[in-house]
């Protein structure tokens, strides 16, 4: 079979958001505000999958510290634009990918010209003052575009998805199946390949007849359950029983829709479809409707087998009903997206069936003082237009005046500290706080390649699934403690 250049290119990631979710990153514009090091690092790991294009704004000139913790820039690098420089560097990874630069002060761009942002499927920002971080939040608030702030600063960072709303889309031939198996003429050698979930069904409508059709509920009754499975097994050694044991729990459930999932179907976007319904909420409604309707109060089956012991040939059999069946289902939820697209007036065509399968088919409490120092560092960043500056803690020539600039340097990044826990209420300080903002005198605002590297994989993964929406994004902090090796997720 000919397979494309193209199919050939991105065959794993395929595997993982199919052809659709390829569409959505080769259609996708990525701006990333300032070529640091870490912003570098996160836009390699959306060129190399092959995202359409991305844009560098930053009117940084490279100088020697760039080149130190940036793999995208080499020596001869120094004394050109940063925007430039590494534009040229990641453009060489997929030549599939467009890249741009502009060599404009980004702060200055969002004050005096936010709309600029507007063109872009998200934007990434990497060192950007609160303030102008603010007013540029708001602009892609409201215009449902995606903003990704992260900041790093020694072993420390964090970072953090701005958006109104992510949205992501959560029978009889089986039993026809079960029927051909008759367990007691079976040889040793077919009995041990007999597929579990035929093992179960095959029980559980023994258990049905004795117990006026109801399935095993109280504990003393699954246990039951277990030893009626149990006694057909024929020698230790039939690996099928024993998974079927394990999955007897699943077998005793009464399957129905999940709670989050209900919770969805009642939003008022589900309800009050229109015109300019996201395509998002009509999806969910057309499920909805299958559901109420077609499903019999059970969602559309999503056609996955999980590996089991069996028989090639039986395993097979087994994906070909599940998947007639998910086929059969996805139709019938078309049907209704089409009747739905109809009734408010748009095209059947403005959602393809490519979108419509794709949607288908706490950490320590103690981390969140990182968040709270990097916070505090960027208002000292306001007031004096630099970072704590680490020199202070290096200079050997007088270390007493050394250590008093280090304790004036300490002293107002606490105070900056105490003004953040003041503002948001919080009277329990953390544990060792003056060691935290030591560290953060320490590092001086500065990046390191191997946090930079970390960091841009964490960030590029969930960039991916905004853009592809076909997995759930963090919501909606990251904050990770490079000296600890600890990542914490907190709601922000």
């Amino acid at each position: 079979m000919h397979v494309d250049k193209k199919t050939q290119k991105y065959d794993r990631q395929l595997r993982l958001w199919h052809a659709s979710g390829q569409t959505a990153l080769e259609t996708a514009k990525v701006c990333l505000i300032n070529g640091t090091a870490t912003g570098c690092e996160i836009l390699k790991d959306l060129v190399l999958p092959g995202i359409g294009s991305f844009t560098v704004v930053d009117d940084k000139i490279v100088d020697g510290s760039d080149v130190g913790n940036t793999f995208f820039l080499v020596p001869d690098s120094i004394g050109k634009s940063r925007a430039q420089a590494v534009t040229e560097f990641l453009q060489e990874l997929n030549e599939d990918v467009k890249g741009f630069h502009f060599s404009e002060n980004p702060i200055a761009l969002i004050e005096n010209q936010p709309e600029y942002f507007l063109q872009f499927s998200i934007v990434i920002t990497t060192n950007i003052p609160e303030k102008p971080l603010l007013k540029l939040a708001d602009t892609l608030w409201n215009a449902k575009i995606p903003l990704v702030v992260l900041r790093t600063v020694g072993f420390i960072g964090y970072f953090r998805i701005a958006l109104p709303e992510h949205t992501n889309v959560p029978f009889l031939s089986l039993e026809q199946y079960v029927k051909t198996f008759n367990f007691d003429t079976l040889d040793s050698m077919d009995h041990g390949h007999i597929p579990y979930v035929v093992i179960l069904l095959k029980y559980l409508e023994q258990w049905k007849q004795d117990h006026d059709g109801k399935l095993p509920s109280t504990s003393a009754e699954r246990n039951e359950f277990k030893q009626l499975i149990q006694s057909g097994k024929r020698n230790a050694d039939e690996e099928n029983f024993d998974e079927a044991l394990s999955s007897a729990w699943r077998a005793c459930t009464v399957t129905k829709v999940p709670r989050q999932v209900e919770e969805i179907f009642k939003d008022s976007s589900c309800e009050n479809i229109t015109s300019e319904s996201s395509n998002f909420w009509i999806i969910v409604r057309a499920i909805r409707e299958f559901v109420a309707n077609e499903g019999q109060g059970l969602l559309p089956l999503a056609g996955s087998v999980p590996d089991m012991k069996a028989y090639t040939s039986g395993y097979v059999a087994m994906q070909n009903i599940y998947r007639q069946k998910a086929k059969e289902d996805i139709s019938i939820v078309r049907a209704h997206v089409h009747d739905i697209l109809t009734s408010i007036g748009r095209s059947v065509d403005s959602i393809s069936d490519d979108e419509i399968d794709s949607r288908w088919l706490r950490d320590s409490q103690e981390n969140i003082v990182n968040y709270v120092l990097i916070r505090a560092m960027d208002r000292f960043y306001e007031s004096h237009n630099r970072y704590p500056d680490a020199a202070t803690f290096f200079l050997e020539d007088d270390a007493e005046e050394a250590s008093e600039e280090a304790r004036s340097e300490f002293s107002t990044l606490k105070t900056y500290v105490n003004l953040l826990l003041g503002e948001w209420d919080i009277t329990n300080y953390p544990e060792h706080l003056d060691n935290h903002i030591h560290e953060i005198c320490r590092a001086g605002g500065s990046e390191l390649a191997n946090i930079a590297s970390l960091l841009g994989g964490m960030v590029s993964q969930e960039i991916i699934k905004l853009i592809t929406r076909q997995y759930i994004p963090i919501n909606n902090s990251i904050v990770f403690d490079g000296i600890r090796s600890m990542s914490s997720s907190y709601i922000l």
